[in-house]
């Protein structure tokens, strides 16, 4: 019997409105990937943090972390290479921090969350590869208009400038494995078929050692 190839763990992460479902579809179709997301729709917290964000701040990072973690047991347990929309580092590094900074969960809870993370992290495994899609604010404001969600109607510009510095030095400092950035300001990868390939030669090359 022939031994089976390690399955592998791609994740991709950005601010709100980079495109990471866009280009986890697209890259699950063109690899026969197994495509990961985000429940949004299924979150008992969202509604609530919305309307009391300090009350309920801790209670919903808490859920998203539980959901990111049972999402990496089930990648590390398949057999199935999988591609995740969004990482468990984004929440603990870049949305419990902001949330700690605005005020809106206080020092006792995002110490005790931070630690918990810390924990967490010691026992999974990080991704084969991470793409990180960098964005301008003006840019993550166009898509986001574009697909016009409701609740992301409010969204501030100071909000999201704040993720994307989080962000930006979240992955200078990365250093748990490969990262791939990709300039989205630039590279218009949902409607250029050649600016997707190009991405996709990237990956080949640091996944696969393809030229």
């Amino acid at each position: 019997m022939a031994k089976q190839k390690k399955p592998k763990h791609i994740a991709v992460a950005g601010n709100i409105g980079a495109g990471k479902t866009t280009l986890t579809e697209l890259l699950s179709k063109h690899y026969k990937w197994i495509p990961q997301f985000e429940d949004v729709d299924h979150n008992p917290y969202l509604m609530d943090f919305y309307e009391d964000m300090p009350r309920w701040s801790f209670n919903l990072q808490i859920y998203f972390l539980n959901g990111r973690l049972n999402q990496l047991l089930d990648i590390h347990n398949g057999t199935e290479t999988v591609i995740q929309d969004r990482t468990i580092y984004e929440d603990a590094h870049i949305f419990a921090p902001n949330l700690h900074d605005m005020g809106l969960m206080n020092k006792r809870d995002f110490d005790n969350y931070f630690n918990f993370f810390k924990t967490l992290q010691s026992m999974v495994q990080p991704p084969d590869l991470l793409i990180y899609l960098k964005a301008s604010v003006p840019t993550l404001v166009d898509q986001i208009q574009k697909r016009g969600r409701e609740y992301e109607e409010n969204i501030r510009l100071d909000y999201l400038k704040k993720l994307n510095e989080l962000y930006n030095r979240w992955i200078e400092n990365y250093k748990e494995g490969p990262v791939l950035v990709v300039n989205v300001d630039k590279n218009k990868f949902p409607e250029k078929e050649e600016d997707l390939g190009e991405i996709i030669r990237k990956i080949d090359s640091l996944l696969f050692g393809l030229f």
